[in-house]
């Protein structure tokens, strides 16, 4: 990875010591917004009972199966569904446009600077929600407009990954920037649970006050600093690619119109990168399930307290990391197609034995480790496999349109897994759901071709 290599038009692409750790290092501040504002903190913070009527707590009176009480939490978690829904539309809709429009004009970093920096606005601006029913549609505005910028950000780094490497390490320097992000998330995770939110004790050892859950939203305040300063390296390091004339050059609605004729000939030109599309988005929807229902399953199912779950958490993405990281080699040797192959089925096995390991929390641990262990390079292996046959100065236009066909099927998981544990009134069958999310993705797989056209 040490190694330059020249661009087409002859300037000279980074090596590692100059590029791919300060490309990395917006990964592992990105945690910062992934475990923390989506997945561990702030949205578990937006779910709790602090948002509900004080009246209604009241006479719940600690039962947390209390009709009331049930029926308030869920029209909360309804109302920031819908707004993270609001958010998928956007992303879905402008997600590919404005990719293509940072394309050809020298402003990649740019458009990364601006989006990361309108994330972090995001996240400092929840230090004012105020853990109160009032302040319920403030919590999902932000969350929402964080997911938006977030991806659109996401494009621009994606497409970044081709300044940073050569076809040669493309799969160790992807594999090393997505296995920065999971060990990114353990340092802050660790950091803010024993300094903020205090999992050892309440409050923890700064004396942070949980009162309207400050320690939550303070701990989010910090986090928000985490990604800013993580964000610098690359927006200095890293070096922009350059302006040349472009056919994308045109007006944002004119930009739909190329997007259709970009799609339409990879229809007849290069059909491979669209069933590749189609099965990625599948099962990355597939994965999303896994983050997104693994702790509920743990909780209902095996009887995982908060305190556990979060220990989890931080194991999960230390074998997630590491695996990552040595997965991007194979990535380059064996190709990112036998990559993905192998890790989904080692993630559909591993999905299918959860349902019959009992309740023992040490098969949990077992099974959801062995998990996490294929979740990154997957993830890793389908990020080089894209920037591999994009065509060098289209690379926004084309992360754009994977980001939007994969917003196109995120109902699928959270869909399947509703379904099969609403018919079996067993939470433990919503793995099933998921399971047969990865399971299309992996058949949808088969017939793309392991080594593809690049795009015309």
């Amino acid at each position: 990875m040490s190694a330059s290599a020249p661009t087409a038009d002859g300037h000279e692409r980074p090596s590692r010591s100059r590029g791919v750790l300060a490309w990395a290092l917006w990964d592992w501040g990105s945690a910062a917004f992934n475990a923390v504002v989506t997945t561990f903190v702030f949205s578990t913070f937006l779910a709790s009972e602090l948002f509900v009527d004080p009246e209604i707590v009241a006479a719940a009176a600690g039962d947390a199966k209390d009709p009331a009480l049930v029926a308030a939490l869920a029209g909360n978690a309804s109302l920031v569904g819908w707004a993270l829904a609001i958010a998928g539309v956007l992303i879905a809709v402008l997600a590919p446009v404005l990719g293509q429009r940072s394309d050809g004009t020298g402003r990649r970093k740019l458009w990364l600077g601006i989006n990361t920096g309108l994330v972090v606005l995001a996240m400092a601006a929840m230090v004012f929600v105020v853990g109160a029913p009032e302040y319920l549609i403030l919590g999902a505005t932000l969350l929402a407009v964080g997911n938006v910028f977030f991806e659109f950000a996401g494009v621009n780094y994606n497409a970044m990954l081709v300044q940073v490497s050569t076809k040669e390490n493309m799969g160790r320097v992807s594999g090393f920037g997505w296995g920065m992000g999971y060990v990114g998330g353990i340092v802050l995770l660790v950091i803010l649970l024993v300094g903020f939110i205090g999992l050892v004790s309440s409050p923890g050892p700064l004396g942070i006050t949980t009162d309207g859950g400050l320690h939550i939203r303070l701990a989010v305040l910090a986090s928000a600093i985490w990604f800013g300063v993580f964000a610098i390296p690359v927006l200095l390091r890293v070096p922009e690619i350059p302006a040349r004339e472009s056919q994308n050059r045109v007006g944002f609605f004119r930009s739909y119109v190329v997007l259709a004729g970009t799609i339409s000939k990879l229809w007849h030109g290069n059909r491979q990168v669209l069933m590749f599309l189609v099965a990625s988005a599948v099962f990355r929807d597939g994965l999303a399930g896994v983050f997104t229902f693994g702790a509920i399953i743990a909780a209902q199912v095996f009887g995982f307290s908060s305190s556990q779950v979060l220990y989890f958490a931080v194991a999960a993405n230390v074998v997630a990391g590491i695996s990552t990281i040595l997965a991007g080699r194979l990535d380059d040797a064996f190709g990112p197609k036998r990559v993905i192959m192998t890790s989904l089925v080692g993630l559909v096995v591993a999905g299918t034995a959860v349902l019959f390991i009992g309740d023992a929390q040490m098969g949990f641990w077992i099974a959801g480790l062995i998990l996490c262990m294929f979740v990154g390079p997957v993830q890793s292996a389908s990020r080089s496999m894209l920037a591999r046959i994009t065509p060098e100065g289209r690379e926004g236009e084309i992360f754009g349109l994977y980001a939007t066909t994969g917003r196109a099927v995120s109902f699928l998981a959270p869909t399947l897994f509703a379904l099969f544990v609403g018919l079996s009134g067993d939470t433990r069958l919503g793995i099933l759901g998921i399971v047969l999310v990865l399971l299309v993705g992996l058949v949808l797989m088969i017939p793309v071709k392991a080594k593809q056209a690049v795009i015309e």
